[in-house]
């Protein structure tokens, strides 16, 4: 029965997969195994070179004290004194190469953060010395850099595009295994309020993420990448497939600037939002089931108030997407750069109103008086 259950459902799975890319109007990355059954093998040969393996190596601070026999070895006699020592720490995680020609690889911030030397490993087994490009804390991104001329970079794919139910899969180095491929599906999209990065807009799956799959690939049946690996949530190591991807288009907006500026600088409207609460839902005729965030302060000469938002508008939509809550637009805020332009969906009184605001520097976003 357990054997018909699968052969069932991996024909489920395999006729799932075809419609998916059938309507992306894109081959699939199927070929066949020798006894006739479908496999993955060719397009895994492509994406597993653009994945890599990082150590990443430093000494941190670590407070400790000094032994009674060897204070009194020099002299001293007060009690407990406490010591700045430090101690070597390794931390490794994935990695996944964006621009063969220039060496550059995404990872997460976490992976590399307190590195004074990282390493990178390809699939082929080669070393190579990386440098630090840049890192933002608050998205968990960051850059390095190789030097090599035989890279192999991922193509990138449509995260706003992706559907719950849609099959992935997550490439990553995990507990010093070597590289490993895992499968599941999108479990949840523009997830929040985890309490994993400051900025969250996650992508939930559930194909298994371990410790060391950090900064790995999460890629479609294409093979194109549409997340970066980060997380998941869980008692201990044992992951029960709650995964959590920094989605492409994230991740892309905070390449672009490390690049250019080699971190991020983030700006502001001047507004403070917050989750509706039921009288506002009354007070602002929302209807009943809609999403969206309240405005509850406009700084005084922000380009918010330049703009017309006023305290007590609910943004419904940023930037032509949905507003699903208060934390899915700081996070949207968080990602454009300074200069450029939020447009935003406000109900005022029961009606619709379009404002356009410019991101201004955040010591910049209120004038002085």
């Amino acid at each position: 029965m357990d054997r018909i259950f699968r052969t069932i459902a991996l024909g489920v799975a395999i006729a799932v997969a075809a419609s998916e890319a059938a309507k992306a109007g894109a081959p699939l990355g199927f070929s066949e195994q020798s006894n006739g059954g479908p496999t993955l093998v060719a397009v895994l040969k492509e994406i597993t070179r653009a994945v890599v393996y990082i150590e990443a190596t430093g000494r941190i601070a670590q407070a400790t004290r000094m032994p009674a026999k060897a204070r009194r070895k020099v002299g001293m006699f007060f009690a407990d004194p406490i010591f700045a020592a430090r101690r070597s720490e390794l931390v490794s995680g994935s990695g996944v190469i964006i621009d063969a020609g220039a060496g550059l690889i995404v990872t997460n911030n976490h992976v590399i953060d307190r590195a004074e030397k990282i390493t990178v490993r390809l699939i082929t087994g080669r070393g190579l010395d990386a440098v630090k490009v840049g890192s933002d804390p608050d998205t968990d991104v960051a850059v390095i850099k190789v030097e090599a001329n035989d890279l192999t970079a991922i193509q990138f794919g449509d995260s706003e595009g992706l559907e719950v139910g849609e099959t992935v899969l997550a490439i990553g180095n995990p507990l010093q295994l070597g590289q490993t491929v895992t499968s599941g599906i999108v479990s949840g999209l523009h997830r929040s309020n985890i309490g994993i990065e400051r900025y969250e807009d996650f992508i939930q799956t559930d194909a298994a993420i371990y410790p060391g799959n950090s900064g790995g690939a999460l890629v479609n049946l294409r093979g194109q990448l549409v997340g970066i690996n980060t997380a998941f949530v869980g008692p201990g190591k044992a992951n029960p497939g709650l995964g959590f991807a920094i989605p492409l288009k994230m991740v892309r907006a905070i390449v672009d600037q490390i690049l250019k500026y080699g971190g991020v600088r983030r700006g502001s409207l001047g507004v403070t939002v917050e989750d509706p609460t039921a009288s506002r839902w009354r007070d602002s005729k929302l209807l009943m089931g809609q999403k969206g965030a309240v405005i509850v302060k406009v700084d005084s000469q922000s380009t918010a108030e330049q703009a017309g938002l006023k305290s007590g508008d609910v943004v419904t939509a940023f930037n032509s997407t949905s507003v699903q809550d208060a934390s899915h637009l700081r996070t949207g805020m968080a990602l454009l750069g300074i200069g450029e332009v939020a447009e935003l969906v406000v109900l005022r009184e029961g009606h619709e109103i379009a404002i356009r605001a410019v991101v201004a520097q955040l010591e910049q976003r209120t004038k002085s008086k």
